[in-house]
């Protein structure tokens, strides 16, 4: 066979990188596979210089670094290629024998490190969401491919700065963070994986002994037992899982991700705020309807601060990574969706914001309030602190038109390091005319403090955090 100089075999690769790019961007994936083979078989027999076009192509996604510094975590990744005994490139996906779980090369994983091979796909005729479990799946491959990031960045922040780690606490020394940083896993969990949009991408990156998922649907659990036979899927409900436990099995906290049912978003949420009192939980993850997302990060004096709000600005550092358009999904949800990534604190952490008030006070406080919220607190407090003071009006009286507790001295070091939830702490004077929508998190501390106590310093690091406190009392553990 006549060859071709080598500049022309350059210029034919450059050809080549851009017609898969602009593949990627726009080819459905069934066009996308068979060109992108057939491409990659007809150079590879012109290649005079048996250039490895798969690599390279691999290789170019890594190339591109992130000015944000992010703890890289050493993984293993699978090229997404297969070779025939005649030379020939395919996708892994089209070869019955390739097996996802064995790796080609050791990789450092990080944020940018994340590409998808495919626009996710669903089996023909096996796969009707259901609307009861609220079913919308993933078949956008950029979409999931930025989720995927988002979650390595959110996982890979919390084990860089030591949240939620077991030495989170302020004295620990550079010795004992650099061991956390090299002992310990992302040890993903994935809520609700459904016909495996994200699996097919976390699992090349991450290998089965880190990753596993909860899925209640039978089909699914099926699905994705087929595909990734070594993949740990638990067929669970998850609103039933025993994050603790599920956690002290896999010797550390837990990092979430999933794309979760709008129905039943709140008490998922609810559940990892009480999961993170045991440290079971570092970070979260997870998809939801764009105006619950608005709801998690809303400011105070705005008609979106609600208890969301108040409790997930306590328990972690909150943010919205992207808006998700519901063209992504299918089928396709009448409504905006958002991702959004939670930072929990852990419980030393917690319980210094806390400075001993007890979880289960402040949500009867929170919920108390916020159920009359066009009403000031005066009003919305009123039945709550006749309960506590057994029916002693002049006390309720007295809780009312009292001045604030003076702050814990835990509270008071930590504004005078700047702390910003510290800084936001303090009660007004009028603190029971506001209404519920002007009070940050930590005022609502301060206010159960003054109903509940303890309004003496008492020895925080010793409070109690139950395992459930936020969640309904009949979902899990």
């Amino acid at each position: 066979m006549t060859t071709i100089p080598e500049s022309s075999s350059m210029f034919l690769l450059i050809l080549y990188i851009a017609a898969v790019i602009s593949i990627q961007q726009v080819a459905p994936f069934q066009q996308y596979q068979n060109k992108y083979t057939s491409c990659a078989q007809n150079y590879n027999r012109l290649n005079p210089s048996n250039i490895d076009i798969p690599r390279i192509i691999q290789y170019s996604s890594h190339t591109t670094t992130t000015t944000q510094h992010i703890s890289s975590l050493k993984l293993t990744q699978l090229n997404g290629w297969v070779q025939d005994s005649d030379g020939e490139w395919s996708w892994k996906e089209d070869d019955p024998n390739s097996d996802s779980a064995i790796a080609t090369e050791t990789l450092i994983l990080n944020a940018d490190s994340i590409n998808t091979q495919a626009t996710p796909s669903l089996p023909a005729g096996a796969f009707r969401p259901k609307q009861s479990l609220g079913q919308n799946y993933l078949r956008d491959g950029n979409t999931v491919a930025k989720i995927v990031k988002a979650f390595v960045s959110d996982a890979t922040t919390t084990l860089q700065t030591g949240v939620s780690s077991p030495s989170s606490d302020e004295d620990s020394n550079e010795e004992e963070e650099e061991n956390i940083l090299k002992n310990t896993d992302l040890r993903a969990v994935e809520l609700g994986p459904g016909a495996g949009a994200l699996t097919d991408v976390l699992l090349p990156a991450l290998g089965t002994n880190n990753l596993q998922c909860i899925e209640i649907d039978d089909r699914s659990v099926e699905l994705l037992n087929d595909k990734h036979p070594n993949l740990r899927v638990h067929h669970e409900d998850v609103l039933q899982v025993n994050y603790p436990q599920l956690s002290e099995l896999e010797g550390g906290p837990l990092s979430i991700i999933g794309n979760l049912p709008y129905y039943i978003t709140s008490q998922i949420l609810f559940a990892l705020a009480d999961a993170s009192h045991s440290n079971s939980i570092r970070s979260a993850t997870v998809t939801m309807q764009w105006e619950v997302g608005r709801r998690i990060v809303a400011p105070t004096r705005t008609k979106d601060y609600g208890i969301l709000s108040v409790v997930f600005q306590l328990y972690a550092d909150c943010n919205i990574h992207f808006k998700i358009p519901p063209t992504v999904f299918y089928p396709q949800p009448k409504v905006d969706s958002a991702l959004i990534g939670l930072h929990f604190l852990g419980p030393t952490r917690l319980r210094r914001r806390l400075g001993g008030v007890n979880p289960s006070h402040l949500r009867s406080v929170v919920t108390s309030t916020f159920q009359q919220r066009r009403k000031t607190v005066r009003n919305g407090l009123k039945s709550l602190a006749l309960s506590v003071y057994n029916g002693d009006k002049d006390k309720v009286q007295q809780f009312l038109d009292g001045e604030p507790c003076p702050l814990p001295q835990c509270v008071l070091d930590a504004q005078a390091s700047g702390d910003e939830f510290a800084l936001k702490q303090e009660l007004p004077l009028d603190w029971a005319k506001k209404r519920p929508e002007e009070l940050t998190s930590g005022q609502f501390v301060e206010i159960t403090r003054m109903l509940y106590g303890p309004k003496e310093d008492v020895n925080w690091e010793e409070s109690e955090l139950k395992n459930k406190v936020w969640r309904k009392m009949k979902h899990g553990q």
